[in-house]
């Protein structure tokens, strides 16, 4: 409970720390500069920000070579191969590709964001040392796209079956004239998509994880286009364009702008001001010669996460920052540093000096926004509305998973009592082992009807009757409930040869091997609905006893003066 409520705690405290004009102000440069994709090159002259300073001077230096060379008009390609120290250098040339707001860390963006097509930046420093941008491209991000797609897994635990013939045959009855939604419906693997038609959440140039997919998405043009089969690594689809979506406002798409600015490199510029915030509200004086005294206290073990504290010498400990009236001591910050070892640094600290400025910075921003947390609920009626009603929510949660879940989950025996009392309702409907054969033809249906009752198998009717330029019937093979949506209404459970079937989408014919009739599922078929079922039970009963235990006496009056005051 702790736990989980200090980790809320201080994501709510965000929205006050971080709603300042700062944030604002770069949410709003991202918006601009997401609506374009910038190609670039670059040189790459790696230098630690803890490395010495002759050593960051030479490296500095060395950019400023490079950069004056490239200005000068030398080949940039040239240039990169000579100087950059970048791994894959030699395989990339420097070449970045496309890339947009986010995409890099945010002064790199910074710099190449504000060069010109076919120019040269000013040197510019990251974590990973000195850079030379030479942009090479700029295009639009482009309007999102909605699509819809049937796909055709290639999991397919069935060695004999093919995923790219499936996809050719569905191609197929496309372009002889069945509906799209419909085969999307009945045959498509992405069950997420596939009971809406097909149809998948709208997405920009980028956003996927599936560049073949994307790229074909992106060639389609006008709503209705549909592309011809293509593979990813889920398997094969094919695509339909349904709409190409008109820009979003700032405004639609500022959550995720300021949730996105609240990491990395953005959100260092956005702590730090804060911080200077934080200082300016309250009162803020510090102890410089913290950092001699540090260097010289921690030792390198702290490397290897093994640097022993146990306490600290009452003489040397002094005052190492004040914020309002709170004092913070050598002690703490040595406490701080015994703990803050166990988690991984930049692979940028590599000195112990670099090291003890690094946790300093983690402890006082640590230390800033607690004191402000703990002011805030003080200082803001709305903050100290809302931190009480999750406090008292997540108690509630946390009573429920102890007494209901937890006690459904591991209690097997009741869980198995539980099932017999009930299993009555726990039954399986009539089932077949068929194929099931469709098409949009009925004479096509009558033919296979014939070859089955003379025996062919539903394979070899297909091979019969399908053919490189005309695909007749269709086969899905495998146990069918009674309600599943491949079987046609009003479906006979009788073994053989079926009837056939007409359709909204077309004729159906079942070759019924097996009817299984209805029975009781067994426990493990249906443990996740027995278990949900008994804690629904468990949490019934709870509620019971607490009502006799604490009964609830309303005040009518008092209720129904507080309805006419809410009315008002």
């Amino acid at each position: 409970y702790k736990k989980e409520f200090e980790k809320y705690r201080a994501q709510l405290s965000r929205n006050y720390l971080f709603e300042q004009k700062i944030e604002e102000d770069m949410a709003r440069e991202a918006y601009e500069r997401s609506k374009e994709q910038i190609n670039a090159q670059h040189v790459l002259i790696m230098v630690g920000y803890d490395a010495l300073p002759q050593d960051t001077l030479q490296a500095y230096n060395k950019a400023i070579e490079v950069m004056q060379k490239a200005k000068n008009g030398e080949d940039f390609t040239d240039l990169v191969l000579q100087y950059s120290e970048e791994p894959n250098t030699k395989e990339q040339n420097g070449n970045l590709g496309y890339f947009s707001a986010f995409s890099m860390l945010y002064p790199f963006e910074n710099a190449a964001y504000n060069t010109k097509v076919g120019a040269i930046s000013d040197i510019t420093r990251t974590s990973y040392g000195y850079h030379v941008i030479k942009v090479l491209d700029r295009r639009p991000t482009g309007n999102e796209i909605t699509v819809s797609h049937i796909m055709v897994s290639n999991k397919n635990k069935d060695p004999k079956f093919d995923p790219q013939v499936r996809i050719n045959e569905l191609y197929q009855l496309l372009n002889q004239g069945q509906k799209f939604e419909d085969l999307a419906k009945q045959f498509s693997e992405d069950k997420n998509s596939g009971v809406s038609g097909g149809k998948l959440k709208p997405f920009t140039r980028g956003k996927l994880r599936a560049p073949k997919f994307e790229t074909a998405a992106f060639k389609l043009t006008t709503p209705g286009d549909i592309s011809m089969p293509v593979s990813s690594a889920f398997g094969w689809h094919i695509i339909r364009l349904e709409a190409i979506s008109e820009s979003k406002t700032f405004e639609q798409q500022r959550d995720r702008l300021l949730a996105q600015g609240n990491r990395g490199e953005r959100l260092l510029a956005v702590t730090s001001e804060i911080r200077s915030k934080i200082k300016d509200k309250y009162g803020y004086t510090n102890d410089a010669s913290y950092a001699s005294f540090f260097n010289q206290f921690v030792d390198k073990e702290i490397f290897n996460r093994r640097w022993s504290y146990d306490s600290l010498n009452p003489t040397l400990d002094k005052v190492i920052f004040t914020i309002g009236s709170t004092r913070f001591y050598y002690r703490d910050f040595a406490a701080h540093l015994a703990v803050r070892q166990k988690r991984p640094v930049p692979t940028t600290v590599k000195t112990l000096e670099s090291c003890v400025r690094y946790m300093y910075d983690d402890f006082e921003t640590v230390v800033l926004q607690e004191y402000f947390i703990d002011k805030l609920e003080e200082e803001n009626l709305d903050y100290a509305a809302v931190i009480s009603e999750y406090r008292d929510g997540l108690l509630i949660f946390d009573v429920m998973e102890k007494n209901i879940w937890n006690a459904a989950k591991t209690d097997t025996l009741a869980l198995q009592n539980f099932y017999q009392k009930n299993k009555a309702t726990y039954l399986w409907q009539d089932r077949v082992d068929a194929t099931i054969l469709t098409s949009n033809e009925k004479a096509a249906l009558e033919e296979s009807k014939v070859l089955l009752q003379q025996g062919k198998t539903p394979q070899q009717v297909k091979e019969l009757l399908n053919s490189d330029a005309s695909l007749r019937v269709l086969l899905s093979k495998g146990m069918f409930e009674n309600g599943d949506k491949q079987l046609p209404d009003n479906f006979e459970f009788v073994a053989g040869v079926s009837k056939i079937y007409k359709g909204q989408d077309g004729y159906t014919l079942v070759q019924v091997d097996q009817v299984l009739p209805s029975g009781e599922k067994s426990f493990d078929q249906v443990r996740g609905t027995v278990m949900s079922q008994y804690q629904q039970q468990l949490e019934a009963s709870w509620m019971q006893s607490l009502r006799e235990k604490y009964p609830v006496v309303i005040h009518k009056k008092t209720l129904k003066k507080i309805k006419k005051e809410l009315k008002k």
